[in-house]
Protein backbone atom coordinates (compact mmCIF):
# COMPACT_ATOMS: atom_id res chain seq x y z
CA UNK A 1 0.00 0.00 0.00
CA UNK A 2 0.65 3.99 -0.40
CA UNK A 3 0.25 6.41 1.64
CA UNK A 4 -2.02 7.92 -0.42
CA UNK A 5 -4.27 4.45 -0.12
CA UNK A 6 -3.82 5.33 3.67
CA UNK A 7 -5.27 9.08 2.93
CA UNK A 8 -7.96 7.86 0.55
CA UNK A 9 -9.34 5.22 3.32
CA UNK A 10 -9.71 7.92 6.08
CA UNK A 11 -11.17 10.65 3.71
CA UNK A 12 -13.90 7.90 2.54
CA UNK A 13 -14.66 7.81 6.15
CA UNK A 14 -13.80 11.46 7.40
CA UNK A 15 -14.15 14.07 4.13
CA UNK A 16 -11.92 16.35 4.13
CA UNK A 17 -14.07 18.85 3.16
CA UNK A 18 -15.49 18.62 6.50
CA UNK A 19 -12.93 19.89 8.57
CA UNK A 20 -13.25 23.30 9.93
CA UNK A 21 -11.56 25.93 7.05
CA UNK A 22 -8.97 26.85 9.00
CA UNK A 23 -7.71 22.89 10.28
CA UNK A 24 -4.50 21.82 8.79
CA UNK A 25 -5.71 18.59 8.11
CA UNK A 26 -4.00 15.55 5.57
CA UNK A 27 -0.56 14.34 4.83
CA UNK A 28 1.57 16.87 7.21
CA UNK A 29 4.88 15.06 6.14
CA UNK A 30 6.24 12.50 3.41
CA UNK A 31 5.52 11.62 0.15
CA UNK A 32 1.80 9.98 -1.00
CA UNK A 33 3.56 7.90 -3.13
CA UNK A 34 5.81 6.28 -0.70
CA UNK A 35 5.20 2.55 0.77
CA UNK A 36 3.52 1.73 3.49
CA UNK A 37 3.85 -1.41 5.33
CA UNK A 38 3.79 -0.35 9.23
CA UNK A 39 1.43 2.27 10.45
CA UNK A 40 1.42 3.73 13.94
CA UNK A 41 -1.94 5.22 15.58
CA UNK A 42 -1.43 8.35 18.14
CA UNK A 43 -3.42 11.22 18.99
CA UNK A 44 -0.60 13.29 18.34
CA UNK A 45 2.92 13.19 17.44
CA UNK A 46 5.67 13.67 20.69
CA UNK A 47 9.24 12.65 21.21
CA UNK A 48 8.11 9.32 22.70
CA UNK A 49 6.13 8.50 19.81
CA UNK A 50 8.68 8.82 17.75
CA UNK A 51 11.08 6.95 19.27
CA UNK A 52 8.54 4.12 19.46
CA UNK A 53 7.81 4.62 16.00
CA UNK A 54 11.65 4.24 14.96
CA UNK A 55 11.68 0.69 16.88
CA UNK A 56 8.73 -0.38 15.53
CA UNK A 57 10.15 0.34 11.57
CA UNK A 58 6.70 2.34 11.52
CA UNK A 59 6.32 4.36 7.85
CA UNK A 60 3.79 6.29 8.80
CA UNK A 61 2.15 7.91 11.92
CA UNK A 62 -1.65 8.52 11.62
CA UNK A 63 -3.09 11.37 14.22
CA UNK A 64 -5.74 13.20 15.53
CA UNK A 65 -3.95 16.19 16.35
CA UNK A 66 -2.08 17.93 13.36
CA UNK A 67 1.36 18.08 13.88
CA UNK A 68 1.23 21.48 12.11
CA UNK A 69 -2.25 22.89 13.21
CA UNK A 70 -1.06 26.06 12.49
CA UNK A 71 1.43 25.82 9.53
CA UNK A 72 5.15 27.52 10.39
CA UNK A 73 6.93 29.75 8.26
CA UNK A 74 10.10 27.85 8.74
CA UNK A 75 11.07 24.15 10.25
CA UNK A 76 13.70 24.71 12.20
CA UNK A 77 14.93 22.39 15.81
CA UNK A 78 13.92 26.01 17.65
CA UNK A 79 10.49 25.31 17.63
CA UNK A 80 8.78 21.91 19.11
CA UNK A 81 6.51 21.91 15.65
CA UNK A 82 9.95 22.23 13.83
CA UNK A 83 11.99 19.93 15.82
CA UNK A 84 9.54 16.97 15.37
CA UNK A 85 8.77 17.35 11.81
CA UNK A 86 12.77 17.21 10.82
CA UNK A 87 13.63 14.54 13.24
CA UNK A 88 9.76 12.32 11.09
CA UNK A 89 11.34 13.39 8.12
CA UNK A 90 14.91 12.27 8.93
CA UNK A 91 13.28 8.98 9.88
CA UNK A 92 11.49 9.09 7.03
CA UNK A 93 8.63 8.30 9.15
CA UNK A 94 5.76 10.19 7.61
CA UNK A 95 2.62 11.76 9.19
CA UNK A 96 -0.84 12.14 8.27
CA UNK A 97 -3.70 13.57 10.59
CA UNK A 98 -7.44 13.23 10.62
CA UNK A 99 -8.83 16.25 13.34
CA UNK A 100 -11.84 18.07 12.91
CA UNK A 101 -12.85 15.99 9.79
CA UNK A 102 -12.61 12.97 12.02
CA UNK A 103 -14.73 14.82 15.06
CA UNK A 104 -18.13 15.54 12.41
CA UNK A 105 -18.04 11.81 10.99
CA UNK A 106 -20.31 9.14 11.72
CA UNK A 107 -18.67 6.64 14.25
CA UNK A 108 -15.41 9.58 14.62
CA UNK A 109 -14.78 10.90 18.25
CA UNK A 110 -17.72 12.02 19.84
CA UNK A 111 -19.65 8.30 18.64
CA UNK A 112 -16.57 6.50 20.02
CA UNK A 113 -16.78 8.11 23.09
CA UNK A 114 -20.36 7.57 23.28
CA UNK A 115 -19.49 3.20 22.86
CA UNK A 116 -16.93 3.83 25.52
CA UNK A 117 -19.23 5.40 27.75
CA UNK A 118 -21.67 2.40 26.77
CA UNK A 119 -24.49 4.47 25.34
CA UNK A 120 -26.91 3.57 22.94
CA UNK A 121 -29.34 4.70 20.56
CA UNK A 122 -26.51 7.34 19.47
CA UNK A 123 -27.38 10.21 16.99
CA UNK A 124 -25.42 13.32 16.48
CA UNK A 125 -26.00 15.86 18.65
CA UNK A 126 -25.53 18.82 16.33
CA UNK A 127 -25.96 17.74 12.30
CA UNK A 128 -23.89 19.93 10.43
CA UNK A 129 -25.71 22.32 8.41
CA UNK A 130 -24.83 24.78 5.31
CA UNK A 131 -21.94 22.75 4.09
CA UNK A 132 -23.87 21.36 1.19
CA UNK A 133 -24.79 23.14 -2.67
CA UNK A 134 -27.03 21.60 -5.12
CA UNK A 135 -25.33 21.82 -8.65
CA UNK A 136 -28.25 21.65 -11.81
CA UNK A 137 -26.26 21.36 -15.23
CA UNK A 138 -28.09 21.84 -18.72
CA UNK A 139 -26.93 19.18 -21.50
CA UNK A 140 -27.75 17.82 -24.54
CA UNK A 141 -29.12 14.23 -25.00
CA UNK A 142 -25.90 11.75 -25.57
CA UNK A 143 -23.49 13.66 -23.24
CA UNK A 144 -25.24 12.97 -20.08
CA UNK A 145 -22.86 10.36 -19.15
CA UNK A 146 -20.33 12.53 -19.15
CA UNK A 147 -21.67 14.46 -17.04
CA UNK A 148 -22.28 12.14 -14.13
CA UNK A 149 -18.93 10.51 -14.49
CA UNK A 150 -17.71 14.40 -13.56
CA UNK A 151 -19.89 14.61 -10.85
CA UNK A 152 -18.61 11.92 -9.53
CA UNK A 153 -15.01 12.08 -10.03
CA UNK A 154 -15.77 15.36 -7.73
CA UNK A 155 -17.40 13.93 -5.17
CA UNK A 156 -21.27 15.09 -5.93
CA UNK A 157 -24.10 12.93 -5.87
CA UNK A 158 -23.01 11.15 -2.23
CA UNK A 159 -25.27 10.61 0.18
CA UNK A 160 -25.64 8.58 3.52
CA UNK A 161 -23.84 5.02 1.91
CA UNK A 162 -24.88 6.02 -1.50
CA UNK A 163 -23.44 7.50 -4.26
CA UNK A 164 -23.35 8.53 -8.45
CA UNK A 165 -27.22 10.05 -7.06
CA UNK A 166 -28.70 12.43 -9.26
CA UNK A 167 -31.91 13.42 -10.65
CA UNK A 168 -32.46 14.45 -14.69
CA UNK A 169 -35.37 16.51 -16.60
CA UNK A 170 -35.78 16.99 -20.21
CA UNK A 171 -36.70 20.36 -21.04
CA UNK A 172 -36.12 22.58 -24.33
CA UNK A 173 -33.15 25.49 -24.17
CA UNK A 174 -33.19 28.63 -26.20
CA UNK A 175 -30.10 30.32 -27.62
CA UNK A 176 -29.00 33.08 -29.55
CA UNK A 177 -25.01 33.09 -30.69
CA UNK A 178 -23.45 36.19 -31.18
CA UNK A 179 -21.08 36.94 -33.71
CA UNK A 180 -18.17 36.07 -31.75
CA UNK A 181 -19.56 32.67 -30.65
CA UNK A 182 -18.45 29.53 -31.75
CA UNK A 183 -21.59 27.62 -31.57
CA UNK A 184 -21.43 23.67 -30.82
CA UNK A 185 -24.61 23.59 -32.39
CA UNK A 186 -26.93 26.19 -34.25
CA UNK A 187 -26.35 29.25 -36.06
CA UNK A 188 -24.80 32.67 -35.35
CA UNK A 189 -27.37 35.40 -35.07
CA UNK A 190 -29.99 33.10 -35.16
CA UNK A 191 -32.10 32.06 -32.65
CA UNK A 192 -32.05 28.55 -31.85
CA UNK A 193 -33.74 25.84 -29.71
CA UNK A 194 -32.66 22.50 -28.69
CA UNK A 195 -33.71 19.21 -26.42
CA UNK A 196 -31.80 19.01 -23.19
CA UNK A 197 -31.67 17.73 -20.29
CA UNK A 198 -31.24 19.02 -16.99
CA UNK A 199 -28.92 16.82 -14.48
CA UNK A 200 -28.10 17.88 -10.71
CA UNK A 201 -26.82 16.45 -7.84
CA UNK A 202 -26.10 17.26 -4.40
CA UNK A 203 -22.64 18.47 -3.62
CA UNK A 204 -20.75 19.61 -0.29
CA UNK A 205 -20.36 23.66 -0.99
CA UNK A 206 -16.42 22.85 -0.10
CA UNK A 207 -16.47 20.70 -3.73
CA UNK A 208 -18.73 22.94 -6.16
CA UNK A 209 -15.72 24.91 -7.49
CA UNK A 210 -14.07 21.60 -8.69
CA UNK A 211 -16.87 20.30 -9.71
CA UNK A 212 -17.99 22.97 -12.27
CA UNK A 213 -14.17 22.82 -13.77
CA UNK A 214 -14.79 18.47 -14.07
CA UNK A 215 -17.91 18.96 -15.95
CA UNK A 216 -16.83 21.98 -17.90
CA UNK A 217 -14.01 19.97 -19.01
CA UNK A 218 -16.37 17.16 -20.62
CA UNK A 219 -19.51 19.63 -21.42
CA UNK A 220 -19.36 20.05 -25.47
CA UNK A 221 -21.08 23.92 -25.14
CA UNK A 222 -18.75 26.66 -25.55
CA UNK A 223 -20.61 28.80 -22.85
CA UNK A 224 -21.57 25.52 -20.49
CA UNK A 225 -24.94 26.21 -18.72
CA UNK A 226 -25.02 25.75 -14.96
CA UNK A 227 -26.77 26.57 -11.50
CA UNK A 228 -25.51 26.14 -8.10
CA UNK A 229 -28.40 26.73 -5.12
CA UNK A 230 -27.60 26.36 -1.80
CA UNK A 231 -29.14 23.48 0.48
CA UNK A 232 -29.84 24.07 4.44
CA UNK A 233 -31.08 20.72 5.07
CA UNK A 234 -29.06 18.94 7.70
CA UNK A 235 -26.73 17.02 6.47
CA UNK A 236 -27.44 14.12 8.41
CA UNK A 237 -24.30 12.28 8.27
CA UNK A 238 -22.21 14.74 9.74
CA UNK A 239 -22.73 16.82 13.51
CA UNK A 240 -20.85 18.22 16.33
CA UNK A 241 -21.32 15.37 19.06
CA UNK A 242 -23.38 13.21 20.10
CA UNK A 243 -26.13 11.65 22.30
CA UNK A 244 -27.81 8.76 23.25
CA UNK A 245 -29.17 6.58 26.42
CA UNK A 246 -27.69 4.37 29.12
CA UNK A 247 -29.09 0.98 29.09
CA UNK A 248 -30.39 1.52 32.79
CA UNK A 249 -30.71 5.01 34.95
CA UNK A 250 -28.68 5.39 37.49
CA UNK A 251 -27.21 8.60 40.03
CA UNK A 252 -24.76 11.20 38.60
CA UNK A 253 -22.55 9.98 40.98
CA UNK A 254 -22.45 6.50 39.78
CA UNK A 255 -22.09 7.74 36.48
CA UNK A 256 -19.27 9.84 37.50
CA UNK A 257 -17.46 6.75 38.42
CA UNK A 258 -18.08 4.88 35.33
CA UNK A 259 -16.53 8.26 33.09
CA UNK A 260 -13.44 7.87 35.11
CA UNK A 261 -13.31 3.99 34.93
CA UNK A 262 -13.93 4.05 31.34
CA UNK A 263 -12.08 6.69 30.39
CA UNK A 264 -8.90 6.34 32.30
CA UNK A 265 -9.40 9.78 33.66
CA UNK A 266 -6.97 10.31 37.29
CA UNK A 267 -9.78 12.92 37.60
CA UNK A 268 -13.09 14.54 36.43
CA UNK A 269 -14.85 17.64 37.11
CA UNK A 270 -18.74 18.03 36.89
CA UNK A 271 -21.55 20.50 38.21
CA UNK A 272 -24.57 18.83 39.34
CA UNK A 273 -26.02 16.64 42.29
CA UNK A 274 -24.26 14.17 42.23
CA UNK A 275 -27.49 11.78 43.56
CA UNK A 276 -29.69 12.84 40.51
CA UNK A 277 -30.99 10.33 38.19
CA UNK A 278 -29.43 10.09 34.70
CA UNK A 279 -30.33 8.64 31.57
CA UNK A 280 -29.93 10.29 28.49
CA UNK A 281 -26.10 11.21 27.58
CA UNK A 282 -24.48 14.11 25.60
CA UNK A 283 -21.03 13.76 24.73
CA UNK A 284 -18.41 15.80 22.88
CA UNK A 285 -15.28 14.65 22.71
CA UNK A 286 -12.68 17.53 23.04
CA UNK A 287 -13.52 20.63 23.50
CA UNK A 288 -17.12 21.22 23.25
CA UNK A 289 -18.55 23.57 25.30
CA UNK A 290 -20.12 25.31 22.04
CA UNK A 291 -22.75 22.61 22.62
CA UNK A 292 -24.09 23.57 25.93
CA UNK A 293 -26.94 24.68 24.92
CA UNK A 294 -27.64 22.05 22.02
CA UNK A 295 -26.99 19.52 24.73
CA UNK A 296 -30.20 20.91 26.91
CA UNK A 297 -32.13 21.14 24.14
CA UNK A 298 -31.89 17.72 23.20
CA UNK A 299 -33.04 17.06 26.72
CA UNK A 300 -29.61 15.20 28.29
CA UNK A 301 -29.33 14.83 31.83
CA UNK A 302 -25.57 15.17 31.40
CA UNK A 303 -23.11 16.03 29.29
CA UNK A 304 -19.62 15.22 29.35
CA UNK A 305 -17.07 17.27 27.43
CA UNK A 306 -13.66 19.02 28.16
CA UNK A 307 -11.90 22.14 28.33
CA UNK A 308 -14.96 23.82 30.13
CA UNK A 309 -13.60 27.10 31.20
CA UNK A 310 -14.55 28.91 35.01
CA UNK A 311 -17.19 31.15 33.68
CA UNK A 312 -18.76 28.22 31.39
CA UNK A 313 -19.63 26.42 34.44
CA UNK A 314 -22.28 29.18 35.62
CA UNK A 315 -24.08 29.11 32.95
CA UNK A 316 -25.04 25.44 32.36
CA UNK A 317 -28.62 24.74 33.09
CA UNK A 318 -30.19 23.41 36.51
CA UNK A 319 -31.40 20.69 34.38
CA UNK A 320 -28.70 18.79 33.26
CA UNK A 321 -25.39 18.04 34.74
CA UNK A 322 -21.93 18.63 33.33
CA UNK A 323 -18.50 16.70 33.16
CA UNK A 324 -15.27 18.00 31.73
CA UNK A 325 -13.42 14.44 31.42
CA UNK A 326 -10.23 16.00 29.46
CA UNK A 327 -9.05 16.65 26.32
CA UNK A 328 -6.81 13.31 26.21
CA UNK A 329 -9.50 11.38 28.27
CA UNK A 330 -12.24 11.76 25.89
CA UNK A 331 -10.87 11.63 22.69
CA UNK A 332 -8.20 9.06 22.91
CA UNK A 333 -10.90 6.36 22.39
CA UNK A 334 -11.20 7.67 18.61
CA UNK A 335 -7.87 5.28 18.70
CA UNK A 336 -8.90 1.58 18.09
CA UNK A 337 -11.77 2.38 15.88
CA UNK A 338 -9.32 4.05 13.58
CA UNK A 339 -6.82 1.37 13.84
CA UNK A 340 -9.40 -0.79 13.43
CA UNK A 341 -11.07 0.73 10.28
CA UNK A 342 -7.14 0.74 8.61
CA UNK A 343 -6.97 -2.79 9.01
CA UNK A 344 -10.05 -4.05 8.09
CA UNK A 345 -10.02 -1.37 5.04
CA UNK A 346 -6.46 -3.25 4.30
CA UNK A 347 -7.66 -6.32 4.43
CA UNK A 348 -10.39 -6.05 1.82
CA UNK A 349 -7.88 -4.61 -0.87
CA UNK A 350 -5.82 -8.04 -0.08
CA UNK A 351 -2.70 -5.92 1.29
CA UNK A 352 -0.60 -6.70 4.11
CA UNK A 353 -0.67 -3.70 7.13
CA UNK A 354 0.73 -4.24 10.04
CA UNK A 355 -1.38 -1.50 12.33
CA UNK A 356 -0.57 -0.97 15.82
CA UNK A 357 -1.59 1.64 18.32
CA UNK A 358 0.62 4.01 20.58
CA UNK A 359 1.26 2.42 24.16
CA UNK A 360 2.51 6.33 24.88
CA UNK A 361 -0.03 8.49 26.93
CA UNK A 362 0.56 11.89 25.19
CA UNK A 363 -1.50 13.83 27.74
CA UNK A 364 0.76 16.76 28.94
CA UNK A 365 -1.37 17.08 32.06
CA UNK A 366 -1.13 15.52 35.53
CA UNK A 367 -3.41 15.19 38.39
CA UNK A 368 -2.59 15.62 41.87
Amino acid sequence: MRISDIEHIVEAWAPRWTAWERDNVGLQVGDPGRTVRTVGVALEVTDRVIAEAVRRNADLLVTHHPLMFRPPRTLTPGSSTGRLALECAERKIAVYSAHTNLDVTRDGVSFALSKTLGLRDIRFLAPLEGVLAKIAVFVPPGHEEDVLRAFASAGAGEIGNYTHCSFRTPGVGTFLPTRQADPFMGTRGSLESTEELRIEAIVPRARVRETVERVRAVHPYEEMAYDVYPVDTPEAGYGMGAVGMLPHPQTLGAFLRSVQRHLKADSVRFCGDAHRIVQRVAVCGGSGSDLITAAAKSGADVFVTADVTYHTWHDVPASMALIDAGHWETEHVILEPLARRLRESAAERHERLNVYITRVVTNPVQSM
